[in-house]
């Protein structure tokens, strides 16, 4: 059987003060703004079921005596049992006449305004080694006619007739358990305890306007696609004094012609010819910080990679510190030969296979040509 003595914590000789202050000690452990866990609200409605029995004379009697069943037979229901599991809703309603809070922010606090976003795009190099950039954004910036009242000049907003500027309206709903009090935002001032009664013909009385400003960004080395940069306080106005939001930049940079990148490496793909693979030779190749020299060693095969330490993107917040540059050889096939380059591939041939050319051979061989 359900011990409500227990869940609140007294004994079972605790007079009414001493049962409302337990509970409401106990309540404020699972309000919805302190308690985040998962089975916050069912604790609290077993609370609310003790509370409701207990601070009950005639309830308290019959639960003594035959427990949660005897208040079933007597004809007793909870509303707790009742579809009524919006724990908001129960906080307004059951803490009304005991000093809770309504759980509605205070309009009139400080608010931040709202963050915006900007997509740019960057060139392959912009992203591999920074760059400042000059971006047009559109926000809302404080209203100057009003100050950011929303007022006309010299006019002044008056207090809400409905809640006679409290922000909030209090409802006494009569139920067999008694008189409850539920507090909910005034409809006619939305919690702002004021009207507007002349707005500014400038902002429309919202207290701010769009406007287009330019910001200066510096994007450092070794971004990617999909990187955010956050520009505080360069987003929307805030309200009632509150801070601006911010601008986020979302990046997209352009694909290479040369380059593919893979993290903070890079990858480039460098043809050579078969007596270059064969014989080893010595290329100039491109890289991000200009050309270089590298070796094609001897006997070399397709694919075979090439590392240059330290020569690909520098490492984001870390810019000493760079990736490397993968250079993968390829061996290409030439689509046309001389008189002279037939003989040699020829004469190739017949040294390698032991068998003279056929001249079904040289024509399968000039049909690949010429493919």
């Amino acid at each position: 059987m359900t011990d409500y003595y227990e869940i609140l914590g007294v004994e079972k000789t605790a007079t009414k003060e001493e049962i409302k202050s337990a509970f409401r000690k106990k309540a404020r452990l699972y309000h919805p703004d302190v308690n985040k866990s998962p089975d916050a609200e069912e604790k609290f409605k077993e609370l609310g079921k003790a509370y409701e029995t207990l601070s009950d004379d005639d309830k308290r009697s019959v639960y003594d005596r035959w427990g949660e069943d005897g208040l079933s037979n007597a004809g007793y229901s909870s509303r707790f049992d009742s579809g009524f599991s919006n724990l908001n809703d129960i906080f307004e309603s059951f803490f009304g006449g005991f000093g809770f809070s309504s759980g509605y922010d205070d309009p009139t606090a400080p608010q931040t305004g709202g963050d915006i976003r900007v997509d740019i795009q960057l060139e392959f190099e912009e992203a591999v080694f920074g760059v400042e950039k000059e971006i047009k954004i559109d926000h809302l910036e404080q209203c100057e006619d009003c100050g950011g009242s929303g007022c006309e000049k010299g006019t002044m907003p008056k207090i809400c007739p409905t809640c006679h500027g409290t922000g909030h309206i209090q409802q006494v709903t009569n139920t067999i358990m008694g008189q409850f009090s539920q507090i909910s935002v005034c409809p006619e001032c939305r919690g702002t305890g004021q009207k507007i009664t002349n707005p500014c013909k400038t902002c429309h009385g919202s207290g701010s306007v769009e406007k287009e400003k330019t910001v200066t960004v510096k994007i450092p080395k070794g971004v990617d696609t999909g990187a955010k940069i956050r520009v505080a306080r360069e987003g929307d106005a805030g309200k009632n004094g509150g801070h601006a939001g911010d601008l986020y930049i979302v990046l997209h940079v352009k694909d290479h012609e040369y380059y593919k990148r893979e993290n903070f490496d890079i990858y480039t793909e460098l043809p050579i010819t078969v007596p270059q693979a064969v014989l080893g030779d010595e290329v100039n190749i491109q890289t991000l910080d200009g050309d270089r020299k590298i070796s094609v060693p001897a006997g070399t095969e397709s694919g075979k990679i090439i590392t240059l330490k330290d020569a690909g993107v520098p490492y984001l917040n870390n810019s000493s510190k760079r990736g490397n540059h993968y250079v993968v050889l390829k061996i290409v096939t030439p689509k046309t030969l001389t008189e002279e380059e037939k003989k040699l591939y020829s004469r190739l041939y017949e040294l390698s296979t032991g068998k003279e050319v056929s001249e079904s051979i040289l024509n399968r061989f000039k049909k690949a040509l010429h493919n």
